[in-house]
């Protein structure tokens, strides 16, 4: 073994061991998440797994091929009557699940764009401090800095992100209005590989962006309204204003959702966003690489109890994504998972998702891909989210005008349906 890659691998866990170590002895946060299995193709070879040409997202159900891990450590480290410190810290690792060494890509000069490159990744995804109830005038606020998850809305069964501003930033959350509570940030993201290629790349951009929220509006018996602002701008140095290939982009995103409470035993969140430039891309994030043009998306998603045995989930997404360069899209997405509790720790899922693409381009043709999961499930529960959970399952995709593959050598260039099953496990806590 290389001791070079070694001390390199070992850096994460040693920082970890070393802010433990450093705390007082109370008692650590240990938070996180996982999702790791093996599964294989009919026809041979590793798992595969599918997801529409274009579409920002994949119904996930056993569709997912790869091992990813978030271990986050966090503590109280002071605390003086009402007033106090946080310290949230979580290192991610991802790899291909497809060995049981696979070590980080800076140690194995691996591609990042070559989906059968066999190396991981290890990346710092928390590191903050958030102080509670330090402003006199702002009695029950947080002020933060640091790099974090701030305020992601998601939707679960495809994992997309439609409103994230995560990174480095700072900011004042929960400030008590009285009908609601407002939130205000400062979030930055860096385009490119953080290498200047010459004139007219347009890479390395630092990219800014203001987050406004006011969220906890009651509107209606058990309904809430959250009210978003985001403001993205290209912060570009003087060398790269003097170079045509930068463009100085701006963006504007507007969030509305309304959340359900008690709906039909569950919930239901429904999004509207409207964006303009370039803060279009990443929802929320200023992204230069982008045309102008303007971007309406809707998201619409719950969890409802069919019966004391069933629950199910639900997602329908409609987004149309109009530049001036006509390298937009209209994207439609629906999903259900409902699943059947035997017991109080065994259920089956069954998963099905629908994708369309259609491309703003003329001559482009339209595109969309059909996924139909069956999953016998163990869980720690009766509840849709009862982690930890292992499911053993089967996933039959089918598509018609091109097809993203993952991962995967097994499905031939060509075909246009596939058949795996595999074991996977997940959990959060």
């Amino acid at each position: 073994m290389n001791p070079q890659r070694s001390v390199r691998l070992l850096q994460p866990t040693l920082l970890c061991t070393a802010l433990i170590a450093a705390m007082p002895s109370h008692a650590v946060d240990f938070h996180g998440y996982l999702r790791s299995g093996v599964g294989t193709t009919v026809g041979g070879g590793d798992q595969a797994c599918f997801q529409a040409a274009g579409a920002p997202a994949k119904y996930r159900l056993g569709n997912e091929c790869e091992t990813y891990a978030e271990i986050g450590l966090g503590q109280e480290v002071w605390k003086e009557g009402e007033q106090s410190f946080y310290v949230d810290t979580m290192i991610a690792y991802n790899s291909r699940q497809a060995n049981d060494w696979e070590a980080t890509r800076t140690d194995t000069n691996g591609d990042a764009n070559n989906p059968f490159d066999e190396s991981g990744d290890v990346a710092i995804r928390q590191f903050n401090v958030v102080g509670h109830n330090l402003i006199e005038s702002l009695p029950g606020a947080d002020i933060w800095a640091g790099k974090r998850y701030y305020k992601r809305h998601d939707v679960h069964i495809n994992d997309y992100y439609y409103w994230d501003v995560s990174g480095p930033g700072a900011g004042i959350e929960d400030i008590d209005l009285g009908f609601g509570k407002a939130s205000i940030a400062w979030m930055r993201n860096t385009d490119g590989e953080w290498t200047y290629q010459g004139s007219g790349t347009g890479t390395n951009l630092a990219n800014d962006t203001l987050d406004f929220r006011i969220g906890e509006i009651d509107v209606n018996p058990n309904g809430k309204l959250e009210i978003g602002y985001d403001y993205g701008k290209a912060n570009l140095t003087d060398f790269q204003q003097r170079d045509d290939g930068y463009q100085d982009q701006k963006g504007h995103l507007i969030t509305l959702e309304h959340t359900q409470a008690g709906w039909f035993g569950g919930y239901n969140k429904l999004a509207v966003q409207y964006g303009t430039d370039g803060i279009i891309a990443t929802s929320g994030r200023n992204n230069t690489g982008n045309s102008d043009g303007d971007m309406l998306r809707l998201v619409n998603q719950g969890v409802v109890g069919i019966t004391d045995d069933i629950e199910m989930m639900y997602v329908q997404i409609y987004e149309d994504r109009d530049f001036d360069n006509e390298s937009g899209q209209q994207w439609l997405s629906f999903g259900v998972r409902p699943v059947y509790k035997w017991t109080d720790v065994m259920s089956t899922a069954l998963e099905f998702g629908y994708d369309r693409i259609d491309p703003q381009a003329d001559g482009e043709r339209s595109r969309d891909l059909k996924k139909l999961t069956l999953a016998q499930q163990w869980s720690a529960g009766r509840s849709f989210w009862a982690r930890p959970q292992i499911r053993v399952f089967a996933t039959y995709a089918q598509w018609d005008g091109g097809r993203y593959q993952a991962a995967s050598e097994s499905i031939d260039a060509g075909e246009d349906d596939g058949l795996t099953f595999g074991v996977q496990a997940e959990a959060w806590w």
